[in-house]
């Protein structure tokens, strides 16, 4: 039974994973560590920007952008202006 359904970065899926396989597998892929995940996603959380959801904040985190023009790669559908994309870069900055 599915009790909740929260979209999770692959660091941040680790902690519910049970075969060491699939752990090892993700983590070849995952750029920061599951701690690292789950601080950044705070901060992102934090900047309280409407355009921002839960998916995009976990496509954040699994990508790591470093400018603003991957950051509009990666959320095409979010119409994110340049003073958004600033911020978000900032957190992932500070999160480092």
């Amino acid at each position: 039974m599915i009790k909740n359904m929260t979209p999770l970065s692959m660091a941040e899926s680790l902690k519910y994973m049970k075969d060491q396989e699939a752990k090892a597998f993700i983590k070849k892929f995952a750029k920061i560590s599951e701690k690292d995940a789950e601080n950044l996603r705070k901060k992102l959380g934090e900047l309280n920007l409407i355009k921002l959801n839960e998916k995009h904040i976990s496509k954040i985190i699994d990508f790591v952008p470093e400018e603003k023009e991957e950051v509009q790669t990666i959320l095409p559908d979010s119409n994110l202006d340049d003073q958004e994309k600033d911020a978000i870069l900032t957190a992932i900055k500070e999160n480092q």
